[in-house]
């Protein structure tokens, strides 16, 4: 075996772990010295993107995979919209909660991480699965699976409505709920690399502990062009997969190829303009996922 081979093999084993630890170690950290939340979390996406962006590149899943220059341009336009989807959601949650939201923690903090945790992952869940098949809602996050491959830089791929309406459902529950904004800030951050982690072209397999944890193998059946396999809306926890019976999964179970079973009904990433509009645009097939 070749030194290359090694390493690779070594990336391979400690991608995830690695990931999960530097997740944690930011969470102690933030709480422990009393870091501001808003200001950690911009700071962790952009250590988790450049994080996987060169594990993309020492293990790669799909070298066909890989971006173009083009492609890099438009996807960052789209994720400087989520972005700014995102902020609106955390304004809007914040503002609802001042007004509805419990005074002080409902729970023990001992609870509320793998409370928080569960919750969150569940509405994430109900919300994604959806959007699959509201029709309206389809045609938001149908910009979602328009590239015709997953990678780290295609995960900001998205109408920024969808970006809003997700993340203001999800955060709202958590927060009406009583979880303080400790817990709500750890999940997230988990949550968040939990999702980029599942959408990296990288050549990374989590075996049993996936039947858990969502991981790239079974987020790629997601954006499976076949129907009948793309299920796993889970992005964090795919024991709602199983709970629900959207898991599909099997050991060498890959997808032949990615993307929207119908090209035609959705404006191609850089038709940016017809992307935005396309929500309100005269519904020209009734196909989505399931």
């Amino acid at each position: 075996m070749t030194r290359g081979s090694v390493l690779s093999a070594i990336a391979r084993r400690l991608a995830h772990p690695l990931l999960l630890l530097g997740v944690l170690c930011t969470a102690v950290a933030t709480l422990r010295f009393h870091w501001v939340p808003d200001k950690v979390s911009p700071l962790v996406l952009i250590a988790v993107i450049g994080y996987l962006a060169l594990l993309e590149r020492v293990i790669p899943y799909r070298t066909d995979w890989h971006p173009s220059r083009r492609e890099l341009r438009w996807y960052s336009v789209y994720f400087v919209l989520s972005m700014i989807g995102g902020g609106l959601a955390q304004g809007l949650v914040t503002a609802l909660v001042e007004l509805l939201g419990p005074a002080r923690p409902a729970l023990p903090f001992a609870l509320e991480i793998p409370l928080a945790l569960l919750l969150g992952s569940l509405g994430d869940y109900v919300v994604h699965r959806w959007s699959h098949r509201n029709r309206w809602l389809w045609r938001l996050h149908g910009v979602h699976h328009v590239p015709d491959k997953v990678n780290v830089a295609n995960n900001g791929v998205n109408h920024f409505l969808d970006v809003l309406f997700a993340q203001s459902v999800v955060q709202l529950l958590l927060a009406l709920i009583g979880f303080s904004a400790n817990s709500v800030f750890v999940v997230g951050i988990f949550v968040m690399a939990q999702g980029y982690f599942v959408h990296a072209n990288i050549d990374v397999r989590i075996g049993f502990l996936g039947h858990v944890l969502a991981g790239p193998e079974l987020h790629r059946l997601h954006h499976s062009t076949d129907l009948a396999e793309a299920g796993h809306y889970a992005s964090d926890l795919s024991l709602w997969d199983h709970v629900f019976g959207s898991f599909t999964w099997r050991p060498g179970r890959t997808p032949q190829t990615v993307g929207l079973a119908d090209p035609a009904a959705f404006p191609t990433t850089d038709e940016f303009g017809a992307t935005l509009l396309h929500p309100w645009r005269r519904m020209k097939t009734t196909e989505q996922s399931v």
